[in-house]
């Protein structure tokens, strides 16, 4: 079951966009994504998420990109209850952003992630997969 991966084409939605219709219907494609290739039951254990932004813009304006920060909300609002259960597992979010113009170096790329690349156009990136309990760490 995990790690688990997904990709989402498109741009992702900042949580701060005031039409709501829109991170609806981002929300929409995200879950229709991890539908496609998710069949088991939400998890209830200590969960990392990593979600990577692979935008396509030129270097010089970044302007049109969301923060990594203010993506995080609606992606795990869309992956609760679904992925995971609302508000218990997700102990660790990692957010970030790369450009597509840029170069990459990646050794042991995932299928999934090579089908986010092989598309040639922006995509969402997220991996799930067990973290450590902090009751553990103790």
């Amino acid at each position: 079951m995990l790690p688990f991966e997904f990709v989402v084409f498109g741009k992702p939605i900042s949580q701060q966009t005031k039409d709501r219709s829109r991170i609806q219907s981002w929300q929409a494609s995200v879950r229709r994504s991890v539908k496609a290739v998710w069949q088991n039951p939400p998890l209830d254990e200590p969960l990392r998420i990593t979600m990577t932004h692979f935008y396509d813009v030129g270097h010089s304006d970044e302007s049109g990109v969301p923060d990594s920060d203010n993506i995080i909300k609606p992606v795990r609002q869309a992956l609760a209850g679904l992925i995971f259960v609302p508000d218990l597992a997700v102990i660790d979010f990692i957010s970030r952003r790369r450009n597509l113009s840029g170069s990459f170096r990646i050794k042991g790329m995932s299928p999934v992630l090579a089908q986010g690349f092989s598309k040639g156009e922006q995509f969402l990136h997220v991996r799930i997969e067990a973290s450590l309990d902090p009751a553990s760490l103790k």
